[in-house]
């Protein structure tokens, strides 16, 4: 059975036998998990098991997972510092941030694949333009270069624990106040601005081979009529063709507010993989995702099909073994603590 272009998210620490009915439709393609579907790491380890085993090739299951105020899982996982913190380094000392960088990304990866969870949301490429309330501290920086190298390392750590990275939010969220979990936030500044600032982190990590990505649900008026996630002129025009993205192209929530724009959630779900979506998340409202699965009516696309596939996690250390691992725990204290120590030359 192919992989469909549809993420669920569940209601909490185990499938019903509602879910396990609804993992098969052929529809169907990944798994959200938030905090209601948390309890301890053996519990999630027990539920990621469960859904890979429903199917071949397996479900993706992911997780937003970045750290700070945006961390899914809290008890016994590591803490992950806002990425601010990293970029208030850079400021410092660029190659001790990035070597940070690259010890957090691995770190969270590593922390997710030994429970079974193919890929975080992870890492936010949006600038801190200092407006944006719901962007903020989980902006590694406001200079679109410093973003690009961070994110580069954090990738490249998450790369080494066989976990590829997901940008997010194109083409940029952070040049504007309102909360696309609210309402539709309206970015009025012209392309040529936004190529020259926020666009230049994702052409930046697109050139580095980022695998996957995220749009906004934000309306670029004088870009196009319809926002990022639902514009083909966003995401065919722009992203796969001037910036020659190959990778895979979630859509934001389509519970959120920012989405209502594009209709009811089977239109949402439409709108999105017609403008260039290759998977659309239906996370938090049970009888839309039920709809959008019984009205979509479209087929897996083979091309989506290949670049889905790559995004299943490599490698899946144990838990117990892990914290047995001295170059775990060495990393466990460094991220704990980023002036703990000097930082020694070490292969994660």
């Amino acid at each position: 059975m192919a992989l469909g272009p549809v993420m669920l998210g569940l209601e909490s620490l185990m499938l019903t036998a509602e879910e396990r009915e609804l993992l098969k439709h052929p529809l169907v393609g990944g798994v959200i998990l938030f905090a209601r579907n948390y309890q301890s790491p053996e519990q999630v380890a027990r539920l990621t098991e469960a859904i890979h085993a429903l199917r071949q090739p397996r479900l993706l299951i992911a997780v937003d997972h970045e750290g700070g105020r945006v961390q899914r899982f809290r008890e016994e996982f590591t803490r992950l510092p806002a990425v601010r913190r990293l970029g208030e380094i850079h400021d410092q000392n660029p190659l001790r941030a990035k070597q940070l960088a690259r010890i957090t990304g691995w770190l969270m990866a590593t922390e997710l694949r030994a429970v079974g969870v193919d890929f975080s949301f992870a890492p936010v490429l949006d600038l801190d333009h200092g407006v944006s309330g719901i962007i903020g501290d989980r902006a590694f920086h406001h200079d679109p270069e410093i973003v690009a190298d961070l994110a580069h390392a954090y990738a490249s750590g998450m790369q080494k624990a066989g976990m590829e990275a997901v940008g997010k939010h194109f083409p940029g969220h952070g040049g504007i106040a309102a909360d696309s979990h609210l309402e539709l936030p309206v970015d009025p500044r012209p392309y040529v601005d936004l190529a020259m600032t926020d666009l230049l982190a994702f052409e930046r990590m697109i050139h580095y081979g980022l695998a996957a990505l995220m749009p906004a649900h934000v309306l670029y008026p004088q870009v196009d009529d319809r926002p990022a996630g639902f514009s083909t002129r966003w995401l065919k025009s722009i992203l796969r063709q001037e910036l020659e993205f190959h990778g895979v192209v979630f859509s934001d929530d389509l519970d959120m507010a920012g989405a209502q724009e594009a209709g009811d959630p089977p239109e949402r779900a439409r709108a999105a993989l017609m403008a260039g979506c290759d998977m659309v998340l239906a996370c938090n409202d049970r009888r839309a995702a039920v709809a959008i699965l019984d009205q979509l009516g479209q087929k897996p696309d083979p091309v989506s099909q290949v670049r889905l596939i790559r995004l299943h996690g490599r490698g899946r250390p144990s838990w117990k073994r892990l914290h047995h691992n001295p170059v775990w725990q060495r990393m466990v204290r460094l991220v704990q603590d980023y002036d703990a120590s000097p930082l020694l030359e070490m292969d994660i």
